[in-house]
């Protein structure tokens, strides 16, 4: 297969063209500053293996079957590329496409064989209109400057009848420090003025996936139903938990970038807790819990 100039060699590939870089114009920047160099790959990792369960869930109803076209939007390091894969064989073709191009490496090296990977703008990609039966696509569209329009482009590519389906995780906010809900909110409260200082947001664009069932009513798809899972996590915390919790959210998210933003006492607080090192590391406390939403958003294209 090829991942640019063309995807050949798999079921059903006559209905995807040309994709990849060639279709003109670098893209510009998302609204969350992606762009082709852009590199989160550890943290994509980490996210869909603490979530495996719950991504599988959302994935069972999905009505995947053997000959189906899906494509996975925004597939970032590839790990989802199998699940579907094994849904739609034999038979059946699956593509993922992401604008980074170390994403899409990632996912190269990951993917099963017979799925192919495409590093494009998800927007400029060249895949056939009325030719997909499925869309996938996890924490993607929130990155979008215009969601409805972008969905309103993806809703194009599938056959009548055929299925978008997003998950969205994080509609309500995560619970972390349930002893201590001031430190919780002061540190939410720091992260949003983080990004919206360094990307120039204000809390309508961080926030907007709230709205993420008016995008897909707004891109005309019919039948958009919702469903929303939990994901429960308590100690003592599993291997992939811990991993994703610590690297992900206490360093990644939280850490040092935090420290403009808070006062000098509630950082060093959040800083004991994020320490693995600590008396005080929030994963090792006996009533460490915590929680956050993912929403699936299905919708069928018009007939």
């Amino acid at each position: 297969m090829q991942a640019r100039g063309g995807i050949e060699g798999s079921p059903g590939s006559q209905s995807l063209r040309s994709c990849g870089a060639a279709t003109g114009a670098p893209a510009a920047c998302g609204l969350l500053g992606d762009s082709a160099a852009r590199d989160y790959s550890r943290k994509l990792r980490l996210f869909n293996d603490f979530a495996a369960p719950e991504l599988g869930l959302a994935m069972a109803g999905l009505g995947l079957a053997p000959g189906m076209t899906v494509l996975e939007a925004g597939c970032g390091t590839g790990e989802i590329l199998h699940g579907l894969h094994e849904a739609v064989a034999p038979g059946g073709t699956v593509v993922g496409i992401d604008l980074s191009a170390a994403h899409a490496r990632a996912a190269r090296a990951a993917a099963p064989a017979g799925a192919a990977v495409v590093q494009a703008d998800l927007l400029r990609a060249c895949i056939a209109p009325r030719t997909l039966d499925r869309i996938w696509s996890l924490n993607t569209v929130n990155h979008l400057r215009d969601p409805v329009a972008g969905l309103t482009a993806l809703a194009q590519l599938l056959r009548p009848g055929g299925r978008l389906a997003l998950a969205q995780s994080a509609l309500l906010p995560e619970m972390y420090f349930a002893w201590d809900s001031r430190l919780e909110r002061l540190t939410r409260g720091a992260v949003r003025r983080y990004y919206q200082a360094r990307y120039g947001l204000d809390e309508r664009d961080l926030r907007g996936a709230r709205n993420i069932l008016g995008w897909m009513r707004g891109a005309c798809l019919r039948n958009v139903s919702v469903r929303t899972l939990v994901i429960e996590r308590v100690s003592p915390l599993g291997r992939a938990d811990e991993a994703y919790l610590l690297e992900a959210i206490f360093r990644g998210t939280f850490g040092e970038r935090l420290r403009p933003f808070l006062p000098a006492r509630d950082y060093a607080a959040l800083a004991r807790l994020c320490d693995p090192q600590h008396p005080a590391f929030a994963l090792a406390r006996a009533d460490f819990h915590f929680l956050q939403t993912l929403t699936l958003v299905t919708g069928e294209a018009p007939s």
